[in-house]
Formats: structure tokens, sequence, C-alpha cells
């Protein structure tokens, strides 16, 4: 797989290294890639692991979570934006499969990209959201994690699903569900990282705006309320009017860059 290597510099950091296109795993032919951004200096720096969303189905690394590449890069964090693969010719639990995949991938490879294995943290939005947060509260060894950061994610499937009657394009593609019946609302539970919630996380920070028309803020609500009495720390970021997508944020809420760089800085300090 070919790489290709750009210097850039922005206002107020150092030369980073962008390295595209590297593949960190092949699963039965597929070739899996992600792109890494390194900043200058000796390192090691404090990394983040960048899942993007797409309902399970569609969006690559570049799609989606990109307004979080300028920010990440300012800050000096060493960041690695990944690929998965998609349903519906991928089911359930291939996409959570490969995060966790990229995860032992960066810890191996940490001193080539100046990464920090002891500082990862997982940052997702919606579906990359959901996997962030699956992956995070089952990670052990290989694939645990310091921090994570879902935005917008569907934490409960089965109440994201009850909350609109029917599976949904999303669902049916990832878990083949045709009818909501006794074994559908049990594969629900299975992949929800509500039901693998326990003592001993990592940090977690949730991001979510409050007319999120796909996701209902409620879910993060729910999974704070959840973690943090099993006396885990979780924090939330609550966008006052927010919709789903960290795109539209921009002009009403910049700030929410800003709070994630900092929550970052002081949980990987």
């Amino acid at each position: 797989m070919r790489c290709f290597l750009v210097l850039f510099l922005l206002a107020s950091t150092a030369f980073a290294e962008l390295k595209t296109d590297i593949e960190f795993a092949n699963v039965g032919g597929v070739s899996l890639t992600l792109d890494a951004s390194i900043p200058d200096g000796a390192g090691p720096f404090p990394t983040v692991i960048l899942v993007h969303g797409g309902g399970f189905m569609r969006g690559d690394k570049t799609s989606y979570i990109k307004p979080l590449f300028e920010p990440l890069t300012r800050a000096g964090f060493t960041w690695f934006t990944i690929n998965y693969r998609l349903a519906p010719a991928h089911r359930w639990p291939a996409c959570a499969e490969d995060v966790e995949r990229a995860i032992r991938w960066v810890k191996a490879n940490a001193g080539q990209y100046k990464a920090d294995p002891k500082r990862i943290a997982l940052v997702g939005e919606s579906a990359g959201g959901h996997l962030v947060s699956y992956v995070g509260v089952r990670g052990a060894g290989e694939t645990s994690v310091a921090a994570v950061v879902p935005f917008y994610a569907p934490h409960d499937l089965e109440l994201q699903v009850r909350s609109r009657n029917a599976p949904g394009p999303s669902m049916t593609a990832l878990f083949e569900l045709n009818e909501l019946n006794d074994e559908a609302w049990k594969t629900l539970r299975a992949a929800s990282p509500t039901t693998c919630l326990r003592r001993g996380l990592p940090p977690f920070l949730l991001i979510h705006g409050t007319t999120d028309a796909q996701v209902p803020y409620e879910q993060s609500v729910k999974f704070l309320e959840r973690t943090k009495a099993l006396g885990n720390a979780c924090e939330l970021i609550t966008i006052p009017g927010g919709v789903h997508g960290m795109g539209g944020w921009d002009k009403a809420h910049p700030e929410y860059k800003t709070q994630l760089i900092e929550w970052l800085r002081r949980t990987l300090k």
C-alpha cells in the first residue's frame, strides 16, 4: 500500500507530518487503512484514534470526523483516523473488531509515530461514537485505552430502535434484522455499550446536541447517569440546539473544540 507524505504548518503549532493510506490490517482480503498525523518534536505525544460515523454503512476516514483534524493538530496530538468494514457487506461485529485491530496496531507501532501507547483516547461520532464506546467499555490489555469521547452516540441500540418502532436501515444492514422479535431485542442489547458497563472504566466525555433528530439527546444523559452510578468518571458537554453532526455546530458553538482539547489534555496528562 503506497503512503503519501504531507508536511504542513499551522499558525499556532510546529510542523506536523501527515501520512495517508497506511494499511493497519487485512481481513479476508479487505485492506483496512488509516491516516496518521505526527507532530514535530521528540514525543511521545498524547494520542487519539478517530472513528468516523455514517450509520455503519457509509463514510470513511476523511468524512464526518474531519472537523477534529485541525484542532488536534494545533494542540500537538499524534492522531490517527481509520477505516473499518461497513455493513451490509460486513455484519456485526466486524466494525468493532476493526477498531480493536487499530488500537493494537497503534500500540505496536507507537514509536514510529511518536505516539504514547499509555495515553490513547478513542474519539468517534455517531456510529463511530457507538463503536468507541463499545470498544472502550470492553477493552482490556492490548485493546484498553486511557479515555473515550463519543459524539452523539447511540449507546443503547434497543432504546434507539424502540424510539422509532422499526429496525431502520442501519440496524437492518448491521444485524440483518427484518422484524422486531425477542431475538432481535437480544441482539441489540448485546451490541449496546450500556449492556457492557462495569466499574473501572476509562474516563468518558460525551458530546451531544439537544435537538438531535437522529440519536436522541437522552441517549447521552442515560449513559452518563449509568456510568457515574458505577463509580466511573464521565462528563457531558451539551450543545444547546445542536443537531446531529458536528459540522453544523461551528457557527453557533465552536467552543466544543476547545472544550474537547482541554479535556483530552487534562485526562491524558
